[in-house]
């Protein structure tokens, strides 16, 4: 067997996956849809997901769980913050659940979650909305190969399932 017939860095990789979280919830799914496309080793998938995908070959199906620390991170308590409805982007529907870029105290683009919305207050909150949660991933790889110059140039694949922005 060859190097490129196991998944490393630098590689396109083709996955279906389904995730639970700890309570039998579904969270999503590809299953019925395209197979996620991703660049192995660019961190465009939970850390924890993508060490149990190292070495892993065309074919093989597994289930994983996925600790906090090596998915979305430990929850922080204590900093979801009130901002003025005012304050937000115009023209944009705000719905629970759905992420903002916002500045941070040091001025750098982060991103928030609406968890509330009243009439004149957003509630955001830093925390992804599946952190504190052990992340239930049931893999099934599809499909790999080398990713081309610009690929790894970008940090994520391109054509059919990846990432456009050209």
């Amino acid at each position: 067997m060859s190097a490129n017939d196991v998944i490393a860095d630098d590689m396109v990789v083709s996955i279906h996956y389904t995730l639970t979280l700890d309570g039998g919830e579904t969270v999503d799914s590809s299953v019925g849809h395209e197979p996620l496309l991703y660049l192995h080793g660019a961190q465009n998938i939970v850390p924890g997901l993508e060490n149990e995908l190292t070495g892993r070959k065309v074919g093989d199906a597994f289930d994983v769980a996925v600790a906090p620390a090596e998915g979305y991170g430990e929850r922080m308590e204590g900093v979801e913050q009130q901002v003025p409805v005012a304050m937000m982007p115009e023209g944009v529907e705000l719905d629970v659940g759905m992420p903002l870029s916002a500045h941070g105290p040091d001025g750098q683009v982060m991103t928030v979650w609406v968890t509330a919305v009243g009439e004149e207050q957003v509630t955001i909150d830093p925390n992804h909305p599946l952190a504190g949660k052990t992340l239930n991933f049931a893999i099934e790889v599809i499909s790999m190969r080398a990713a081309t110059e610009e690929e790894l140039a970008h940090g994520h694949p391109h054509g059919p399932g990846g990432h456009h922005h050209h």
